[in-house]
């Protein structure tokens, strides 16, 4: 058993006190190489690939494609993908859009569905695009062949990966879409009927097969050829849009990520579709010059503020964000200098003017998988010798995606359909053939004189967004370690989702009494979803920092099963 298993199963997992967080955080050190992922099978993956000399993105190839053999309820060749790359010799940062995209929906039809078959069934189903996005990726800035990037993840679906305990929570939350109809899903992850045990090894020949196909033929090996014949005949007889025509011509799109400025560091993000940052970035910005009571973020009158420019924020984004060309423009403007005053004033204007509660205007909200998505999405940190990084975020939307899988592929199929919005025609999230839905997912790099200082993301859904904020804030503006950021005590804030209903502060259960009682007096409901460290509510963090003599520093939050490995 390796190391990184052996500290699993005694326990990585630690609930303890230490300095004040209820989360420990081990830090993983490393010179040479560095990968943090959701799954330890999927860093070593990654890790395989740096020492055997490939560079930042042949081991996120590695890694990506690892992480859906693993975590297939979270990310997968079926799913979509936001990688940012730091090129070092350059400086220069990129985005890899390889967001799912619409196949040939007729928005009335899919409208005219029950609500609860917009959201699982090949109905759901959008044109996958991670593999798109690692073939452009590798393409463009691959050292390794395409197929050596490939294999690791191929003998890891062929030999199968180790169910560790909390894979087996992921699966035992979503039994029902497991056993609700399909006869693939069932058959690959029920084995003998039954959720697998902890300690066993899954395996998934036909996964294996379909990323030979990919290794031999790149991107054609999955979107032409009898892959995509399996997908499109599975699509067509399930009532879904895609075609083959439909998956033959997706591309991803290679871009500028959003930049922002805060406190001496320059922030970059993804870009729309993505909306994590559009969000964090403005609330970030409109908090530069606040003191927070020189004290810790999480004391109610921190929270207090942070939550009113949160409320003022949030319902922008929906008439922003979306696959639409004006959308850069529109972000752009969110955090505008004029803009970000705005912001200032809605949220600490008067007292009447500032508990006004701000309705969802066409935000993500509207949809009625908002809130369900707890592990249907992974996020890993890659970084090389020559100071290459990658910061990618990766998702099926919902919790094991559709619940389908095209026969013969091994391949979980996304349900990013319910990432549309649906009530307003003129909203940029609009469902319309081709577009890419939105998400909330913001894989992070951050630079200081042109420098990389860290790379970090979080699966969670809404709560990508606060989770990255309090991070950043407190690493950023607080100057606090990295291990006590990502381990104090996980917040969010809930914007009501019907009228009269009051917004809502949630958190772990380690949350201090009188910091709870103090919020509820300011006018917040208070919620404390779970005990500390948990992680079916809040994901889990993995980042890398770069600390200036060269070194690496992985930190895998380990509520969920996150592992870091270096050299």
């Amino acid at each position: 058993m390796s190391a990184v298993f052996r500290c699993l199963w005694l326990g990585v997992l630690v609930v303890a006190v230490r300095a004040g967080v209820p989360v420990r955080v081990e830090p993983v050190m490393g010179k040479n190489g560095m990968v943090v992922a959701g799954h330890p099978q999927a860093a070593e993956a990654g890790w395989a690939v740096l020492q055997a000399g490939g560079n930042a993105i042949d081991a996120a190839v590695a890694t990506s494609l690892a992480l859906g053999v693993a975590e297939p309820y979270g990310s997968g060749l079926g799913g979509k993908l936001m990688l940012l790359y730091y090129e070092a010799k350059t400086g220069r940062i990129y985005a890899v859009d390889a967001m799912d995209a619409a196949g040939s929906v007729d928005p009335a039809k899919y409208l005219g569905q029950p609500v609860e078959e917009r959201g699982t069934g090949y109905a759901s189903v959008c044109v996958p695009g991670l593999a798109a996005g690692l073939w452009t990726a590798h393409q463009r800035w691959g050292q390794s062949p395409w197929a050596a990037a490939v294999q690791p993840a191929i003998d890891l679906a062929r030999q199968g990966f180790r169910i560790l305990p909390k894979t087996r929570e992921q699966f035992a939350e979503q039994e029902r879409k497991l056993r609700r109809g399909d006869r693939e899903i069932a058959r690959l992850y029920l084995p003998a009927g039954a959720l697998p045990e902890v300690g066993t090894i899954l395996a998934n020949e036909d996964l294996a097969r379909t990323m030979e196909a990919l290794a031999r033929q790149g991107r054609d090996g999955f979107y032409r050829g009898p892959i995509a014949e399996a997908i499109a005949t599975a699509s067509r007889r399930g009532g879904g849009w895609l075609t083959l025509a439909d998956l033959a011509g997706y591309e991803a799109r290679v871009g500028d990520p959003v930049t922002l400025t805060f406190r001496g560091y320059t922030l970059f993000s993804g870009p729309p579709p993505t909306s994590g940052s559009a969000l964090f970035f403005p609330i970030l910005k409109a908090l530069e010059k606040e003191t927070f009571d020189g004290g810790p973020l999480r004391r109610a009158a921190n929270l207090d503020r942070i939550g009113r420019v949160w409320r003022a924020a949030h319902p922008a984004i929906g008439r922003a964000v979306g696959d639409v060309p004006e959308s850069r423009f529109l972000f752009e403007k969110l955090i505008a200098p004029d803009a970000i005053e705005d912001l200032r004033a809605r949220a600490f204007g008067p007292p009447g003017a500032r508990r006004k509660v701000a309705r969802l205007d066409g935000s993500d909200a509207e949809s009625p998988f908002y809130e369900s998505a707890m592990a249907a999405t992974t996020h890993f940190a890659v970084a090389d010798r020559a100071g290459n990084v990658v910061c990618a975020t990766q998702s099926q939307s919902l919790h094991f995606g559709a619940g389908v899988v095209p026969p013969g592929t091994g391949v979980v199929m996304n349900n990013s359909m319910s990432n549309f919005s649906t009530t307003d025609p003129a909203n940029p999230n609009y469902v319309a053939p081709g577009r890419r839905p939105r998400s909330t997912i913001g894989p992070t790099i951050v630079l200081q004189r042109g420098r990389p200082v860290l790379a970090i993301g979080i699966p969670g859904s809404a709560r990508i967004p606060t989770a990255l904020l309090q991070a950043l804030l407190d690493r950023l503006a607080l100057n606090r370690p990295l291990a006590e950021a990502i381990g104090d005590t996980r917040v969010h804030f809930l914007s009501p989702l019907r009228s009269g209903e009051p917004d809502a502060f949630e958190a772990e259960q380690s949350f201090p009494a009188v910091e709870a009682e103090a919020l509820r007096a300011l006018g917040w409901k208070v919620v404390l979803r779970e005990a500390a460290g948990t992680g079916r509510y809040f994901g889990g963090i993995n980042a890398i920092e770069f600390r200036p003599d060269g070194t690496m520093v992985g930190y895998a939050d380990p509520r969920r099963t996150n592992a870091a490995k270096g050299f």
